[in-house]
């Protein structure tokens, strides 16, 4: 069987913006405000980063408790990782995540200052240049098997679309607008030349966008 290409819980307004410019430490999503983006994963039952018992049962549930399901490396910019540029410098930073980052597989950070790789907990980050369709096969090797979550960000994301490489997105689009910033899409008709699309309201108010390659 082959292994997918998976974007999952991918969280954009519904004028198509996922993140904004001008991000900092402070501000990892730059410009844009991202609580009310997320608000929905955070109520469920399933979401990875939950430290509290209790949660959302139900159709939003769903999507966080199939997260993790056969998952077994992620791809990611640069961006997503931190908010340094250019060569990296000697602060010690190691992720947004702290010590127990939620993803428990290996990780490849796509950028043009490659670096040592190091563990956390038992995740593992690796940063590797090259083109996206090289990328994906590392990804693929040291995913024995399974299939590769990419996770983002939004300029990531376009890039492997852009490449052809994706294979399932699952788009979630939350009922606020932000006006400026990195755009997924100008509308979701945008990827049905390649894509079937079905699109089911969740009762928490967002809206959950699933494609699948044609």
């Amino acid at each position: 069987m082959a292994q997918l290409l998976r974007v999952q819980n991918f969280c954009i307004s519904s004028d198509g913006i996922a993140a904004g410019e001008n991000q900092t430490l402070e501000r990892p999503f730059g410009d844009v405000e991202p609580g009310e983006l997320f608000t929905w994963a955070g109520a469920t039952a399933s979401w990875p980063m939950r430290t509290d018992p209790g949660g959302s049962r139900g159709l939003d549930d769903h999507f966080t408790r199939d997260y993790a399901r056969n998952i077994g490396a992620e791809i990611m910019g640069r961006n997503k990782f931190g908010p340094q540029r250019g060569p990296w410098p000697e602060d010690g930073w190691r992720g947004w995540w702290g010590d127990e980052p939620p993803f428990r597989t290996p990780v490849f950070v796509m950028t043009h200052h490659e670096r040592p790789s190091f563990t956390l907990s038992d995740t593992t980050f690796h940063f590797v240049g090259g083109e996206p369709a090289e990328v994906l096969a590392q990804a693929r090797e040291a995913a024995r098997g399974k299939d590769v979550r990419l996770g983002g960000g939004v300029t990531t994301v376009r890039e492997f679309l852009d490449a052809d490489l994706v294979d399932t997105l699952h788009v979630v689009v939350a009922p606020l607008t932000f006006g400026s910033g990195l755009r997924l899409w100008d509308s979701p008709d945008d990827l049905l030349d390649r894509f079937h699309l079905e699109v089911v309201p969740s009762p928490s108010g967002v809206t959950h966008h699933l494609f699948w390659r044609r």
